[in-house]
């Protein structure tokens, strides 16, 4: 007797549903991250259905209660526009007592929440940038101990939202006109953070017991001009021909064993103390005088093909399908 097939149900956004493909079948939506992973677990030979989050939560309740899958692969990123949400959807899956890949509800908020993310690390002593939370609707006290510059940033976006040569400030009248700002256009609180000099690394972890850390990328920001961003903007993520323009790379990074080995301590320690799993990242800056300084974890980062995770993947002998086989397997382990 043939083995049953596991029904895999991915779970995505409603905003990247295509137009007339609601199921990801047609072969020209391959430039998005969900066609990815969705063609690459039907190779795989799983029976994938996709369910879209909308602003309705009772019809994703309904379809996974009446249709029951055996694993859900987590692709949701907000719920109804709303990023702070997504540890809502992964809540929900936890209650209906349904698998699902990635993080869990508790750890998809402690890494949203930059303030609180950067509060904890600090409790476990490991190093990050010297910050401080700007709320909305309140004058906040800048210590004297923070130095400038500084960065602005919406306090719970990721990739690189909100973030532009313009929220580095250098006096205080600076950051308070970012932080209002910040608050009027994502709604939100801000948090200001030390400006940290250094190389741009990105370090890919695969595991939950036993993690397996993937060569390390790096953002290489040397632009040669005053002009250049001085971080990884949302144009140097997001804009190929603004990285052409300023010579902005993404490679792999050249770096000592005795370095490398320290960054892979760092990064394992961070992924358990922010209750990441399956896979995730860990964004740092190496400093000029060879200090470790964390800036953000992500956990279920984006897994498209050809992109960060998938190229350190590569680089590791991972290849992608194995790589998504694995983080299923992961989960599945998980929950065994």
């Amino acid at each position: 007797m043939m083995p049953r097939r596991l029904k895999v149900t991915a779970l995505v956004d409603a905003a990247v549903v295509p137009s007339g493909d609601p199921q990801f079948e047609q072969a020209e939506e391959s430039r998005i991250t969900e066609y990815h992973v969705i063609s690459t677990l039907r190779e795989l030979g799983y029976k994938v259905s996709v369910l879209a989050t909308g602003d309705d939560i009772a019809v994703v309740v309904n379809t996974l209660t009446q249709n029951r899958p055996d694993i859900v692969f987590n692709l949701t990123e907000q719920f109804a526009g709303d990023r702070r949400l997504d540890k809502n959807v992964a809540g929900v899956l936890e209650m209906l007592n349904i698998p699902f890949t990635g993080t869990s509800a508790n750890g998809l908020m402690l890494c949203r929440d930059k303030l609180l993310c950067k509060q904890l690390l600090s409790l476990h002593k490991i190093r990050v940038p010297g910050f401080v939370s700007l709320p909305v609707g309140k004058k906040a006290r800048i210590p004297k101990a923070i130095r400038y510059p500084m960065v602005i940033k919406p306090a719970f976006e990721d990739g690189s939202e909100g973030i532009s040569n313009a929220s580095v400030v250098a006096n205080e009248s600076a950051l308070r006109e970012r932080a209002e700002f910040v608050h009027e256009r994502w709604q939100q609180a801000a948090i200001a953070e030390e400006y940290i000099e250094g190389r741009e690394l990105y370090v890919a972890i695969l595991g939950n017991k036993r993690l397996t850390v993937f060569p390390i990328r790096e953002c290489s920001l040397a632009s040669g001009s005053d002009s250049g961003p001085q971080l990884a903007t949302y144009r140097v993520k997001w804009n190929k021909e603004y990285r052409e323009k300023h010579n902005i790379e993404f490679g792999f990074a050249k770096l000592s064993p005795e370095t490398v080995e320290a960054i892979s301590r760092t990064c394992k320690k961070v992924y358990r103390v922010l209750q990441i799993h399956d896979y995730g990242r860990v964004d740092l800056r190496l400093t000029p005088d060879g200090k470790l300084v964390v800036l953000e974890a992500n956990p279920n980062p984006d897994l498209a093909y050809g992109e960060e995770i998938a190229e350190a993947a590569a680089k590791g002998g991972v290849d992608y399908e194995t790589l998504i086989a694995r983080i299923l397997k992961l989960a599945l382990r998980r929950y065994a």
